[in-house]
């Protein structure tokens, strides 16, 4: 009863005009940048979390909710339409739904996307809602010794999950943790390798890095692609599914829904592996597996079922533990704490309208989705008509101005451009920014529960392991490292993330 009388609160709380307002501005801006080529959920959100500054916390939350929702479709379309993914989930969808569009059914494969995201959009709220409670009494168990373990297994699953190289993500990890030490310490007053700049007394801005080495450095990067002859969008036919299509993409959606509802939890997971799970699994027990890379509808459905349950599963460790497990959920953690709200268990017992508003708000984010974007197919596909030319300037001077007004400080748009360029050179060497988003966001995290952890513990470095849930914690994170360094396991990963 008690999650029936939550839920009611939620939905009380998301059913207000104004938060009803937040959400489809939120899903129709997500869904507009999100479907332009290079920008998926993380750049999106980050040049976009300025526009929620001046907003009341749950209607924020609310919007960047449906910012991330409206990019996730978003990136999809481009995946399917151009061949281009947003992020990297949905390098999986362009597999398939590319070739799909490329014999005249885009229109299908945006249908199937969409309604696999949906059900398991749906699906995922009803799984978040009913493990959130019973985690958040976990997460009262926790203390700093819990929370330090939690999170050397959370950047040790982001560096196995990451593609490319193990090494080329561990010197991102690291860089991230160095760059969050930066700024005042705040034990002791001392400011640490502010290189005496007075606007890095606080440290670097968390949305200077983010729309930089995302924003920026993906338009740079994608500046350089050649865009390929797309004639073929005029092409698109009907955007109904045969009785045969509709046949094959349910037990798809149903099997990616389930791997993508338990993999979005792990931490490092989320949607880039629940999409790649499911698509393996799709490959290997399809009747039509030779159909594969040539535009099988399982190869749409599956993935896009898997990475969008996995994207809103993901919020369990951060609304439950105070732990974002990937690099998007790491933006989230940077509004939240802009809106003074501290992320973990207390948040259902202190603002339980904003945690069941926020869980009632994905399903209608959901809802707004599809209404809004099956009957856009059409416009989107004349949109991504514009040259690159047009579209990038304007979106640079969207960045410039949203980095200026969060501190209404030229400084930070400075920041902004180097990190752009150091995230263009780190997309030229190979290397992946997310890992560099976590270990930034988590380093400070995780230095002051180390600190905590030692000072109660009187300096004593066994509290890590005489404590059985942290070292149950660093055990699971050392069995990562031990399973990927195995030949086999190290062959089909690197097979698994190849991105043709």
């Amino acid at each position: 009863m008690d999650l029936f009388a939550n839920l009611a609160l939620g939905f009380d709380t998301a059913f207000t005009l104004q938060n009803l307002l937040y959400c489809l501005i939120g899903c129709i801006l997500g869904t507009l940048i999100g479907v332009l080529p290079g920008l998926g959920p993380i750049a999106t959100i980050a040049m976009l979390l300025p526009a929620t500054y001046a907003l009341p916390p749950i209607a924020a939350l609310i919007m960047l909710a449906g910012i991330y929702y409206g990019s996730q479709y978003g990136g999809s379309t481009t995946a399917i339409l151009l061949n281009i993914p947003g992020e990297t989930s949905s390098v999986v969808t362009a597999i398939d739904g590319y070739q799909m569009a490329r014999n005249g059914r885009a229109g299908v494969a945006l249908f199937t996307a969409g309604m696999g995201s949906f059900f398991a959009g749906c699906v995922a709220t009803l799984v978040l809602a009913a493990f959130a409670a019973p985690l958040s009494q976990l997460a009262f168990k926790f203390g700093p010794a819990e929370y330090f373990s939690l999170m050397i297994l959370g950047l040790i699953g982001a560096v196995v999950l990451a593609s490319g190289s193990l090494i080329k993500a561990i010197g991102m990890i690291i860089l991230g943790l160095l760059m969050g030490l930066i700024g005042t310490d705040v034990n002791s007053g001392v400011s640490r390798y502010a290189f005496d700049i007075p606007e890095l007394s606080d440290g670097i801005g968390f949305v200077a890095v983010a729309m930089g080495v995302f924003g920026f450095a993906e338009i740079m990067g994608n500046l350089e692609k050649k865009g390929e002859d797309e004639g073929f969008l005029n092409k698109m036919t009907t955007m109904i599914p045969t009785k045969q299509d509709v046949k094959r993409m349910i037990p798809s959606i149903l099997r990616g829904t389930t791997i993508g509802s338990i993999l979005g939890i792990l931490p490092g997971g989320g949607a880039a592996l629940a999409a790649f799970g499911a698509y393996s699994v799709e490959k290997k027990s399809s009747k039509y597996s030779h159909e594969f890379g040539k535009g099988a509808i399982e190869g749409v459905a599956g993935p896009e079922a898997a990475n969008n349950a996995a994207a809103q599963t993901s919020f369990i460790p951060l609304l439950t533990l105070g732990i974002p497990p990937n690099a998007v959920m790491a933006l989230m953690v940077g509004a939240m704490t802009i809106h003074n709200i501290q992320p973990g268990p207390q948040v259902m017992t202190s603002n339980p309208a904003l945690f069941w508003g926020l869980i009632a708000s994905m399903w209608i984010g959901n809802v707004m989705l599809i209404l809004l974007n099956l009957p856009l197919i059409g416009i989107w596909v004349k949109l991504l008509k514009i040259p690159y030319r047009f579209m990038y300037p304007a979106i640079l001077v969207f960045c410039c101005i949203g980095v200026y007004t969060v501190n209404n400080a030229v400084f930070d748009v400075y920041v902004t451009a180097a990190f752009g360029l150091i995230g263009y050179l780190f997309f030229k060497l190979g290397c992946e920014p997310p890992p560099l988003l976590l270990g930034f966001v988590l380093g400070p995290m995780m230095e002051e529960n180390f600190r905590r952890a030692l000072l109660l513990s009187r300096g004593d470095f066994t509290t890590f392991l005489t404590r059985p849930l942290s070292l149950g914690l660093l055990i699971a994170a050392a069995l990562l490292v031990v399973i990927v360094a195995l030949p086999a396991v190290k062959k089909t990963r690197e097979e698994a993330f190849v991105e043709d």
